[in-house]
């Protein structure tokens, strides 16, 4: 098994604990600190996991919200498992189970 870095965004929430419940709220905010998006770019900065930030937006919201990059960002392990090699033992995916064909059997008489 390998570990897979991966984060969990808590924009959300900490703008929620700041008393900010519209996405609305923090686009003026960016705007006085020279980032300006579009209320489709905000909302999604809010409501979704971005897979990609500048460091000037982050500084701005880090700055907005009073908070630090641990409180915004929170580094997670995740386990990835290991493929098996081809011609190892069957592994049972997607609930088919017992639904796989056998190997037909030739005898002769």
């Amino acid at each position: 098994m390998t570990a897979k870095l991966d984060y969990r965004w808590h924009l959300r929430e900490v703008m929620a604990t700041r008393g900010m419940f519209s996405t609305t709220d923090l686009r003026p905010l960016l705007a006085e600190r020279g980032i300006d998006l579009s209320p489709s770019q905000t909302y999604r900065l809010v409501v979704e996991r971005p897979e990609r930030l500048s460091l000037k937006t982050l500084m701005a919201l880090l700055d907005i919200l009073g908070c630090s990059m641990e409180q915004l960002i929170e580094p997670v392990t995740v386990v990835a498992q290991r493929r098996k090699a081809a011609g190892g033992a069957c592994e049972t995916h997607g609930g088919l189970g017992g639904l796989r064909p056998t190997r037909a059997r030739i005898v002769k008489e």
